[in-house]
This record gives C-alpha cells, sequence and structure tokens, in this order.
C-alpha cells in the first residue's frame, strides 16, 4: 500500500472520530508520535495525515501545541460541511439530519430556479437541452441504470439555468452540494427514490413549457410544486432506509390482496 494510500485512510479514521465526537472541539488531536504509533507509521507520514485532516478543516494548527479540534458543525464552511457529511455515514442520525438540511437547501434553489427560469424571457437552446435530456432517457432506460450519472447530468442542466438567470452564487452553493452527494452512494440511490424514468418525464414536460413560449401556468405551477414536494420526502424516506435500516413502508392494499 502506497504511502499516499495510508495518509488517505488514517486521515478519514481520524476525521471519523471528529464526526462522531471521540476528539471534542477545542481538545488537541493526538500527537504526531502517538498517530504514527498508532497506526504503524513513520512520523513523516504521520505529520501528512495531519496536515490532510487539517486541509479537510477539521483541526488547526497551533504553534508549540499541535493541532487543535475544531467545532466542524459551528464554524465549518461548505466544504467542511462537505466532509462531515461524507464521514457521518456511519452515524445514521447524524447523517440522516445533514442529508434533511441538504436536500431542503437543494430543494429551495431548484424549484425558485425553475420558476425564474420558465417565467423569464432568457434564450433558451432547445436543442441543447433536449440533447441532454436524451442522454439522461437513454441512461435511464437501460438494464442498471448509472444513477450517479444520471444525477451528475441533472446537476448539470440545473447550473445551466442557474447560468443562464446569472446567479452564480446559487451556482456555487448547488456545484456544492452536488459534490456531496456524488460522494456518497447512498446519497445518490436516494434521489432515485421513483423510477429514473420519472426523472426523465419531469424533465420532458418542462422542456415542453420551454417550448411553448408562454411560461409555466398556475396549474402546472402547482403540480411542479407538488411533484417537488412529494418528490424529495421520498428521497429523505429513502436515504432513512439506506443509512439508518428503516424498513420500507408497507403498502396495506397490496399486503391483504
Amino acid at each position: 500500500m502506497g504511502s499516499q494510500t495510508v495518509v488517505a485512510d488514517v486521515a478519514d479514521e481520524l476525521a471519523r472520530r471528529v464526526a462522531a465526537g471521540e476528539y471534542q472541539p477545542g481538545d488537541l488531536m493526538p500527537s504526531v508520535r502517538q498517530v504514527a504509533e498508532e497506526f504503524d507509521m513513520n512520523r513523516a507520514t504521520a505529520q501528512l495525515t495531519l496536515g490532510r485532516l487539517e486541509s479537510y478543516g477539521f483541526v488547526e494548527a497551533r504553534r508549540g501545541k499541535g493541532f487543535t479540534i475544531r467545532d466542524v458543525r459551528e464554524s465549518g464552511g461548505v466544504d467542511v460541511y462537505r466532509q462531515l457529511f461524507r464521514f457521518s455515514i456511519p452515524m445514521p442520525d447524524i447523517a440522516i439530519e445533514m442529508f434533511r438540511d441538504i436536500v431542503e437547501v437543494e430543494r429551495n434553489l431548484v424549484f425558485e430556479a425553475l420558476l425564474a427560469y420558465t417565467s423569464g424571457s432568457q434564450e433558451i437552446d432547445t436543442a441543447e437541452w433536449k440533447a441532454s435530456i436524451d442522454e439522461l432517457e437513454a441512461i435511464a432506460r437501460q438494464d442498471v441504470p448509472d444513477l450517479r450519472q444520471l444525477l451528475t447530468i441533472e446537476v448539470a442542466l440545473v447550473r445551466r439555468m442557474l447560468t443562464a438567470l446569472g446567479l452564480t452564487m446559487q451556482r456555487a452553493i448547488l456545484n456544492s452540494i452536488g459534490e456531496m452527494v456524488l460522494e456518497v452512494p447512498e446519497a445518490v440511490e436516494a434521489y432515485f427514490a421513483g423510477a429514473p424514468d420519472l426523472h426523465v418525464l419531469v424533465w420532458r414536460a418542462l422542456a415542453a413549457v420551454w417550448d411553448s413560449g408562454s411560461g409555466p401556468s398556475e396549474a402546472q405551477l402547482a403540480l411542479f410544486e407538488d411533484l417537488f414536494g412529494m418528490y424529495h420526502e421520498k428521497v429523505i424516506a429513502r436515504f432513512d432506509e439506506l443509512v439508518g435500516g428503516v424498513e420500507p413502508a408497507v403498502d396495506e392494499t397490496r399486503a391483504t390482496a
């Protein structure tokens, strides 16, 4: 095993301990010597490991003291939140709480972007949009769709809307959310709580609105809002099942059939 792999693996284990609260904010991290002894590595590699943990944003170097644990939940930015989410997956309560927050932010951002885009006067490259939706459909129809690839395409579609709207900060937030979710297989799977074909149908419906040139009707807006609400509830429920071991709800009608 290469030294870079060792550094990454040990840094991930130390980060997991921070995320789990095994190391408390303000406490000193184990020293270079202690890390070297515990993980059977030389001190130079241990120093690199703690440096990587600092790059995650989980600790900060204090001259003459070593590395101090940061209060990552209180003071961490988006990059720290991303790492924290990744390392929280073995701790269902923390992971589910964080995922709910991620989904809520993503839902509001995407829905507001759709409203602004469909009712605005932006020039829409219909051919480019339809090409992306066609690609989405081709992957969705595969026997075993690549869910990560599907989600990557959908993030790119929303990113294109935000770019057209000139919403650069929202685009940055979307990019960060996309990175958080795409790094965690359970989160990717949760976003396809329903059949991938349903995602394609929604994008086709949006494309039809754009083709009409008249913007969405009140009925269409209400329908989209209801669909978004139900979809994201299912996404969160699916993540609960995958991470927390919650049994899927039984359809009583089917059960008694």
